[in-house]
């Protein structure tokens, strides 16, 4: 059943990688963790505010981002735990 899970798991990880932005996303939470939204999007500066969070949404369910609640603000940081053992080139 684990290797089950493990399958879903990666699907859904190269699932949200294989969009350009999302990696992008991934790529700049490995050099800059526990980011909210604002501050990704004007990273990204080409990215509307609704479509990253959706991002940011799909990315957390796959469970290559973890992610923090603080007052109104989301703050993501990539679980590198995670990026080693599915997409290790992440963390390169």
């Amino acid at each position: 059943m684990k290797a089950h899970n493990d399958q879903q798991q990666a699907v859904k990880i190269y699932k949200a990688l294989g969009e350009p932005t999302r990696l992008k996303i991934a790529l700049l939470l490995k050099e800059e963790s526990d980011r909210c939204c604002s501050v990704l999007g004007d990273k990204l500066q080409t990215v509307a505010i609704s479509t990253l969070s959706h991002h940011l949404k799909q990315m957390a369910e796959s469970g290559l981002l973890t992610f923090r609640k603080e007052g109104t603000f989301i703050y993501y940081s990539l679980d590198k735990e995670v990026a080693a053992k599915y997409a290790p080139y992440l963390l390169d």
